[in-house]
């Protein structure tokens, strides 16, 4: 039976998710639901209109929302959503940005100003509206400049000639910057006092919260190792105004890009991808083993796996923390935004990440803290290792028991999606990472792993049938070939259904052959011309469908476990048919055809040439033996 509710009761519960009538007075705001009020009463002098719901801030430079509900009978079409427009033409009058929603329970418009946005289907806090102002408020191009300024500095004044070094240091800094820290950019600070700043702070932050210490006092062990050339403590005084200039510089460099990640406009983009992407400009060969996922492919996996708020993701090659940062904004943004306590439990129970390298790792818990997050499960292992397995069925909340046969065997709980980029040569364990992954989630786990192109073909034999004993192969989507810009490898992501066997079943594959980002110069691959969210949302949706795109196809994985390349028709001219009829006949002639070429081409070059307008004639002597 389908439950009809009148608009009152859809205020009531639009009320209840929203949260209008607890932020009423709250910063001086007008805030709340009803009938009764009139836009009058709320300081929109002579306007008798009512709106259902509304959100005045004090500052009319901040945005303001106002609400227009209906009866879940009533359809939210063009007259219901004029109504809306009126109202939100009353609120501009005073306020800039307005946001309204248009709701009946079962369906929901979103409208900044006068302009219908995409939003989520389901109603969210008012914070999250509160944000689309801001989503595209941040400058990533200004980023890049920013942190390459930040580069060239600790490279070639500091000198620190240590890659990630660099970017320990530069993300310590924003750690301190984001608890808080007090950067002074008057020039008057020396490199004791301003090193001093960044201890003292992620040491006070260590009595807060205990697995939060760990990861703090890791970067403050890191953060004190790292070495650098420039004499920081000269006693010469133009030496110590040159070091002064530097911590200015760096300081107000540091700041622009905390206060961009601390924005409402903050949407999940990896801090620590972005510095990657330009100190890997100066990366050396000892430095080569590392390989960070672009972010536009972070958001791409986390599209195809279908992950949402409610689900558990793991990376067990965590790097940077590149998909557990975007997995943690996108499902956040899906919650409601941050102050929802379903972002609270997304952070503390639903990200889990493995990293071997000391210093990757002091990254990952990095990038995770400086976007607000101490909280989440990240662990320094070796993937490769029992330990790590045993704490990935442990720690991810699964239930398991060991059957007869001494095989862990899933009971309940668990991780249920896994996004990662594992390393991928033979020395770092790739497929026994894979293996060691996918045995130890959950049953019909989806597993999304960024490979190269045909690594699961080239594994050992006993190893590939174990694992499609085991895991089920679903779909392979090749990617753009320059995507790992300066790397050199071509790769796809496999995506398996965990705990499934193979059984012969067949797979789908398919070729996103550009992403529509440019190499710039200096600076790696971006999307200069903004193709990139159009072609994401063709891709998406063509993996779903599993069709729409010529390179779609499903191969046998008794054949093959890849993307296989279109291979050319067959063509013949006839110059090919000429040419093969004549080796033929000098074959038949016992004439090396060889022998006869480089004869031929010599007399060419003994001869003479000529044109008469019309014709190229080549004349060769008749007393030449050829």
């Amino acid at each position: 039976m389908v439950v009809r509710l009148t608009e009152d009761k859809i205020r009531t519960e639009a009320d209840a998710v929203l949260g209008l009538s607890a932020l009423d007075g709250k910063d001086g705001a007008k805030s709340g639901t009803g009938q009764i009020t009139t836009f009058n009463q709320l300081g929109f002098q002579g306007v008798q209109d009512k709106p259902d719901g509304w959100y005045l801030p004090s500052n009319r430079n901040d945005v303001a929302l106002v609400l227009e509900a209906k009866a879940s009978t009533i359809p939210l079409g063009r007259p219901q959503a004029e109504e809306l427009l009126k109202n939100i033409r009353i609120v501009n009058e005073q306020y800039h940005k307005t946001v309204g929603l248009l709701y009946n329970g079962d369906d929901l418009r979103v409208f900044k100003n006068l302009e219908e946005v995409e939003a989520p289907a389901a109603l969210q806090a008012v914070g999250y509206y509160l944000g689309l102002f801001n989503e595209n408020g941040i400058d990533k191009d200004h980023i890049y400049e920013l942190t390459a300024r930040i580069n060239n500095c600790l490279h070639f004044e500091f000198g620190i000639k240590n890659l990630y070094h660099r970017m320990i240091f530069t993300a310590c800094a924003l750690v301190a910057k984001r608890y808080d820290a007090h950067f002074v950019a008057d020039g008057k600070v020396d490199y004791s006092e301003f090193h001093q700043v960044i201890l003292s702070t992620i040491n006070k932050e260590m009595l807060r919260d205990k697995r939060q210490n760990f990861k703090l006092n890791l970067l403050g062990d890191v953060f004190a190792e790292i070495k650098m050339n420039l004499n920081v403590n000269s006693e010469d005084e133009k030496e110590q105004a040159h070091v002064r200039e530097l911590i200015k510089q760096f300081i107000e460099w540091v700041t622009e890009i905390s206060d961009c990640i601390n924005s409402d406009a903050w949407r999940g983009e990896d801090v620590m991808g972005i510095f990657f992407n330009e100190f890997n400009r100066y990366k050396t060969k000892s430095e080569a083993g590392q390989v960070f996922t672009p972010e536009h492919i972070t958001d791409f996996m986390y599209r195809i796996l279908e992950v949402n708020k409610d689900d558990r993701i793991l990376d067990a090659t965590c790097g940077s923390g590149g998909f557990l940062v975007k997995a943690m904004a996108n499902m956040i943004r899906e919650a409601g935004g941050v102050r929802t306590e379903k972002a609270r439990e997304i952070k503390d129970g639903q990200l889990f990440g493995i990293e071997y390298d000391r210093e990757i790792y002091a990254l990952a818990c990095a990038n995770m803290l400086i976007h607000k997050d101490g909280k989440t499960n990240l662990e320094q292992m070796d993937t490769r290792e029992e330990t790590a397995c045993a704490w990935i069925r442990r720690i991810a909340g699964g239930v398991w028991e060991k059957d007869e046969a001494g095989r862990y065997v899933y009971r309940s709980g668990g991780v249920t999606k896994v996004m990662m980029n594992p390393p991928y040569e033979n020395k770092y364990g790739c497929m026994t990472i894979v293996e060691n992954v996918m045995d130890n989630v959950p049953p019909n786990t989806l597993c999304g792993f960024i490979l190269p192109d045909k690594k699961l073909e080239k594994t050992g034999k006993a190893q590939k049938q174990r694992i499609l004993k085991h895991h089920r192969l679903l779909k392979v989507i090749k990617l753009p070939e320059d995507l790992f810009f300066g790397i050199g490898v071509t790769t796809s992501i496999f995506v398996f259904k965990a705990g499934v066997p193979q059984n012969d079943e067949e797979f789908f594959t398919c070729w996103m052959k550009d992403d529509g980002l440019v190499t710039v110069k200096n600076k790696g691959r971006h999307d200069v011309y903004g193709r990139w969210p159009e072609i994401e949302d063709t891709w998406v949706n063509t993996v779903k469908k599993q069709s729409g795109d010529s390179t779609c196809k499903w191969e046998s994985p008794k054949k093959h476990l890849s993307y296989q390349m279109p291979v050319k028709p067959f063509e013949i001219t006839e110059e090919d048919f000429r040419r093969t009829a004549m080796d033929y006949l000098m074959f038949q002639q016992g004439i090396d055809a060889k022998e006869f070429d480089e004869s031929v081409l010599a007399g060419v070059y003994a001869g003479e040439v000529s044109d008469d307008g019309e014709n190229v004639t080549i004349s060769i002597p008749k007393d030449d033996k050829r």
